[in-house]
């Protein structure tokens, strides 16, 4: 009797064991069940847009479901994510693209409802950017040494395209480390900022790779260094600032980066499913001639790793930002 009891017992519980893996299998296959919203905390036409409607096309051919993309601009993207951290309907199938504008507005919105890093699911960073220093091609400076001990002589103006943008904090950054004298000039977007940095209004710039790349190679805009941790491929005698060492400059390393996040509540399986579907999209060659386009590079990081890179960027300009004495109330 007790052999029988034994061997029932095993059955039973070898077959709970199998059907609880095809439930977690089925629950994984299942999603999604109705379309996905991609939210972009930004108008229309800049970058994040532009990357958020290749990624929602590619998407749903490997989700084989709709992917709207909605557009929600506001105070440097924290409207959208306020909303997104709020929760609400159709949260197990919303996801919203996350630029740098979501740690920086951190650091200079004191007065947000939520948490950057513990409030939502951090899904895959999908490509980095490097922002450029570059000088209008008639600037006497052509080294990023030379503009320093420039800049430590006499005040220097740098554009940018919003207070808070990642250009923006860039030249803070680089103000901060190297202790120059510099004035920052906000202008209302990338394509208000170039024309003074093309005519030589403002005596620098930290824009992003595809906003000044073709000025670089047409001769109009010279390039004194790149702002990642790597040369970039498409400008590879450039040096970056890391590699330049003196001034403090060993510790400025920064990208715009772009990834896809969701609510902390966002189920598990549609975390894995997206993650998997995402990995499918970044090896499309649509996506690699893309992302070649712009200038940038593919990221490498989700989950967890991609969590703790958000948690120490908010560390970071939350310091850059108390120093530039830069807060919105």
């Amino acid at each position: 009797m007790k052999k029988i009891l034994n061997a029932l017992c095993t059955a039973t519980c070898g077959g709970a064991v199998a059907l609880s893996l095809s439930v977690s299998t089925a629950q994984a296959q299942d999603w999604p069940t109705d379309d996905v919203r991609l939210v972009v905390p930004y108008a229309p036409g800049g970058t994040t847009d532009v990357l958020s409607r290749r990624v929602a096309d590619l998407l749903q051919e490997e989700l084989d479901t709709n992917v709207v993309v909605e557009n929600r601009p506001g105070a440097g993207s924290t409207v959208a994510t306020g909303r997104l951290a709020r929760g609400g309907r159709d949260i197990d199938h919303t996801i919203l693209m996350a630029s740098p504008g979501h740690t920086i507005g951190a650091a200079i919105y004191p007065g947000l409802t939520y948490d950057p890093v513990e409030d939502f699911v951090f899904i895959q960073n999908m490509i980095d950017i490097p922002n450029v220093m570059v000088v209008p091609a008639d600037s006497p400076y052509n080294s990023v040494l030379e503009f320093v001990e420039a800049a430590k002589e006499q005040n220097m103006t740098f554009s940018h395209s919003g207070v808070g943008s990642s250009i923006h904090m860039s030249g803070e950054l680089f103000k901060t480390l190297t202790e120059t004298n510099m004035t920052a000039v906000p202008f209302a977007g990338s394509g208000a900022a170039l024309p003074a940095l093309l005519g030589g209004d403002v005596d620098v710039s930290f824009e992003n790779m595809p906003t000044v790349f073709s000025h670089i190679q047409s001769g109009d805009l010279r390039a004194l260094a790149v702002t990642s941790a790597e040369r970039s491929e498409f400008l590879p005698d450039v040096p970056t600032l890391k590699e330049i060492g003196e001034y403090n400059l060993d510790q400025f390393v920064t990208t715009a980066w772009f990834g896809l996040i969701a609510h902390h509540s966002f189920p598990e399986e549609a975390t894995a499913a997206m993650q998997k579907a995402l990995q499918e999209v970044m090896e499309r060659e649509e996506f690699t001639s893309f992302v070649e386009q712009l200038g940038a590079e593919k990221g490498t990081i989700a989950g967890d790793e991609f969590k703790a890179f958000i948690a120490d960027e908010v560390a970071r300009w939350d310091e850059v930002a108390t120093e530039a004495g830069i807060r919105q109330e």
